[in-house]
């Protein structure tokens, strides 16, 4: 007989105020064999914030996400959602937390666009949100711009549309927390503005949003936090144009890099140093000195 959960399955979670936190790492480490992925992570999800997690290749940002969503097991330290350990969730009563957008978008069977975002509406099955399955779906196949493949097959879509699919599903699944792994990784550039356009409207209205991010700039346009990833540790936690400094980034991803202010919104705007490139701005200031932070 398996042991009695404290919440039932069927608990519909109330909805927090912006600012609360949703899912808190504390002292986390992660293992994978013999190998620590991540040591010491200390990190907190708040409502109404897109937090993106950056940093090299295998610097721990998809592993955790993983940890946050509760699909990798922690060797020490502790994850938690709305200041519950994870254990004490089912998966159905996980799910109606906290939605995870994966890497890959592997479907099994020819199922439809359709079927594939219906599917992010079964944690709310036999509960009182089941009614609003059908609005949730529609919703989220036009807010990710795929309502036109509804009735294509998934396995048929391109990488691209496979992507977006997989974003609506976890878009109607309608939790108060968003955990996206690359969500733009596939996608053409005005594909990815529109994703990340839609993750910032979700935190505004009123969800709590973790994005691993590739793109430096996406990170520093859209994020409220970015948090830098370095050989398993946070190397620098904050505002973007705090974070996103031209020192920083040099020595966290082992290029030269320049950090330059957006003529027009502000906004940290980071290039890499190539040959030939001028050491200062056109404006003759050095690009990692020009950046003030966003109003």
């Amino acid at each position: 007989m398996s042991p009695r959960l404290p919440w039932p399955d069927r608990q519909v979670p109330s909805r927090s105020g912006r600012g609360a936190v949703t899912v808190r790492a504390a002292g986390v480490r992660v293992r994978r064999g013999d190998r620590v992925v991540l040591d010491g992570v200390d990190l907190v999800v708040r409502v109404g914030e897109v937090l993106a997690l950056v940093g090299p290749n295998g610097a721990g940002k998809s592993t955790l996400l993983a940890a946050l969503a509760g699909d990798h097991p922690v060797a020490a330290g502790a994850v938690t959602v709305d200041d519950r350990p994870l254990a004490g969730f089912s998966p159905p009563a996980l799910a109606r937390r906290r939605a995870v957008l994966p890497q890959q978008h592997a479907v099994g069977f020819a199922f439809t666009a359709l079927e594939v975002v219906r599917m992010g509406r079964a944690a709310w099955a036999r509960t009182e949100r089941g009614r609003d399955d059908a609005a949730q779906v529609t919703a989220a196949l036009a807010e990710a711009d795929v309502t036109h493949l509804a009735h294509r097959p998934f396995p048929a879509l391109s990488g691209g549309e496979r992507a977006r699919v997989a974003l609506a599903r976890v878009l109607a699944q309608d939790t108060q927390t968003l955990l996206l792994d690359e969500p733009t990784a596939a996608l053409d550039l005005g594909h990815q503005e529109t994703v990340m356009q839609v993750v910032r409207r979700r935190a505004d209205a009123g969800t709590a949003v973790v994005v691993v991010l590739h793109d430096l700039n996406l990170a520093a346009a859209y994020a409220d936090r970015v948090c830098v990833l370095a050989a398993g540790r946070v190397a620098a936690d904050g505002p973007p144009a705090q974070v996103l400094t031209g020192e920083l980034l040099t020595r966290v991803y082992d290029y030269p890099v320049r950090v330059h202010r957006h003529p027009e919104t502000g906004a940290p705007l980071v290039l890499p140093l190539r040959a030939g490139d001028a050491a200062a701005s056109p404006a003759g200031q050095p690009f990692e000195h020009a950046v003030e932070p966003r109003r």
